[in-house]
């Protein structure tokens, strides 16, 4: 089948945060964020490693609804349920429809981490992954040195599927680094 045919949630909701698709003018809510967080994302993102403008965000973020529509990938923006805060970003990555997978990224503004946001928002893509969109592996990624990341997975109960020894060069392009494979499978 077709994944442009795949019926897709734009909106998820959990009991503190809503999920929805990317929409024309996010990018102002978004860029915010990543300005405010760029000293903890650098080390780990590589749009962080320069601050991008309200407008480049705007690009990206309309691309990133052109990509839902095609299946291509699917973010989610988080918000506040009762303020309507932007709190930072999910979504499905290297989606591989044939079995069906996805692999989650994250991040979140730094002035609202740790308040449990985002993990979450990672359970709701998960339980949404596996219970309806069929899928039969959804897995995280991150560097082995991102412990901030890795709590996530670690703590909704993901399994380490192993750790690749040199796999990628930092951010910066300056090291080689490990990276962390956790999974959920059905």
């Amino acid at each position: 089948m077709n994944p442009i045919l795949n019926d897709v949630a734009e909106e998820l909701e959990t009991e503190q945060l809503i999920l929805r698709m990317p929409k024309p003018g996010d990018g102002t809510a978004v860029n915010a964020a990543i300005t405010a967080s760029l000293e903890e994302m650098k080390p780990w993102l590589g749009f962080a490693l320069d601050e991008p403008s309200v407008e480049d965000t705007e690009v990206n973020t309309r691309q990133a609804h052109a990509k839902f529509l095609t299946r291509e990938n699917l973010r989610y923006l988080i918000y506040l349920k009762d303020t309507e805060e932007f709190v930072g970003s999910t979504g499905f990555h290297n989606i591989n429809w044939d079995i069906p997978k996805v692999e989650i990224g994250y991040w979140i503004d730094t002035r609202l981490s740790g308040k449990g946001y985002m993990q979450e928002a990672v359970q709701k893509l998960t339980d949404f992954a596996l219970d309806d969109l069929g899928c039969r592996r959804v897995e995280i990624q991150c560097e082995s040195e991102n412990y901030r990341s890795r709590a996530i997975p670690e703590k909704l109960g993901y399994n380490l599927d192993g750790i690749l020894k040199n796999d990628d060069l930092s951010v910066d392009g300056k090291r080689l680094t490990d990276t962390c494979i956790y999974s959920r499978v059905k």
